[in-house]
């Protein structure tokens, strides 16, 4: 094990605040502390004068949600206590992934009281050499469009108006 610092330059992202921004469902993610929708909570306009962070590298939520950590695949702007990390060298997708797994196993060290703040670059995690062989033989290509929906036409409208009740029983054998 090797502090986070070994592997990662840690740093502090943006610091805007959402309200004060613009939304633009085209625009630039903005990335916060929540821990859902790999941390982005809005989509806003471009600011003059600020550029936005580059892909390819994780944020870590320093406070709110703590250690949410997640691998931005867009360019973004963030929040508060947001922190970003940079590999010091070249990482695959499956190992940068990985990364954000062993940071967040951390997080039963922290809460609302107790933020990441000071630690997050001596946290301790797998150097390289210790990633597991199933990490860096993993071929993530394959979901490279998971994005995308397995549909290409749109199906047809429901109608809720012919649906009828039923009973599980109806429909299915149940043991106990």
């Amino acid at each position: 094990m090797i502090e986070l610092q070994e592997i990662f330059d840690v740093r502090y992202g943006t610091n805007l605040a959402l309200n004060s921004l613009s939304i633009d469902e085209s625009g630039v993610n903005f990335v916060s502390r929540t821990s859902k929708n790999n941390g982005v909570s809005a989509k806003i306009a471009r600011i003059p004068n600020v550029n936005p962070i580059n892909s390819g590298v994780l944020t870590v939520a320093g406070g709110g949600s703590v250690l949410e950590t997640f691998l931005q695949n867009s360019p973004f702007y963030s929040g508060r206590d947001l922190y970003y990390l940079v590999p010091k060298f070249e990482l695959t997708t499956a190992q940068k992934i990985y990364y954000t797994l062993c940071i967040k196993a951390n997080k039963y060290r922290y809460n609302y009281g107790r933020q990441a703040n000071k630690t997050l670059k001596t946290l301790l995690i797998p150097s390289i050499d210790e990633i597991p062989d199933w990490v860096n033989n993993f071929d993530i290509s394959k979901y490279e469009h998971a994005h995308r929906p397995l549909l290409k036409k749109t199906p047809q409208k429901l109608d809720f108006k012919s649906w009828k009740y039923f009973t599980f029983s109806d429909i299915f054998f149940i043991k106990q």
